[in-house]
C-alpha cells in the first residue's frame, strides 16, 4: 500500500488489487483532497494503462473526499467501461448524487 504523508497535507492511500471476479478494485483510505490527489493519481495509473472494462473503488475507509477526489473518479470512468463505488460514505454518495453523476459513478451499497 502506498501512503501519502505530509505534515501539511491530508493523509490518504490507494491500494490496487484484483478481486475473484477479475475486476480491478481501487481501495481509498482516508481524507482525498487537493493536496494528495496527484500522488493517488500515480498508485491508480498502472491500473488505467490497461484499460480496464470495469473498476470498483471500495470507499469503506474513505473519511473525507472534496471535489478532486470525485475528479479523481471521473477521470478513471474516462479510462474504463464503467465505474462502480462499493460502500460510499453518506457524504461521498450525496456528492455523488447531487453533481448528478450517479450515472457515470456507479453506487453498490
Amino acid at each position: 500500500m502506498d501512503e501519502i504523508d505530509d505534515s501539511s497535507a491530508s493523509v490518504g492511500s490507494a491500494d490496487v488489487s484484483i478481486d475473484p471476479a477479475g475486476i480491478a478494485v481501487i481501495t481509498l483510505r482516508g481524507e482525498i483532497d487537493m493536496s494528495n490527489v496527484e500522488s493517488l493519481r500515480d498508485v491508480i495509473a498502472p491500473v488505467l494503462e490497461k484499460t480496464p472494462e470495469r473498476v470498483d473503488f471500495d470507499l469503506s475507509g474513505l473519511g473525507f473526499m472534496d471535489s478532486s477526489g470525485i475528479a479523481l473518479l471521473l477521470r478513471v470512468a474516462a479510462k474504463t467501461g464503467s465505474v462502480h463505488l462499493r460502500e460510499p460514505s453518506a457524504l461521498v454518495r450525496r456528492m455523488v448524487e447531487a453533481t448528478g453523476l450517479s450515472d457515470v459513478l456507479l453506487i453498490e451499497p
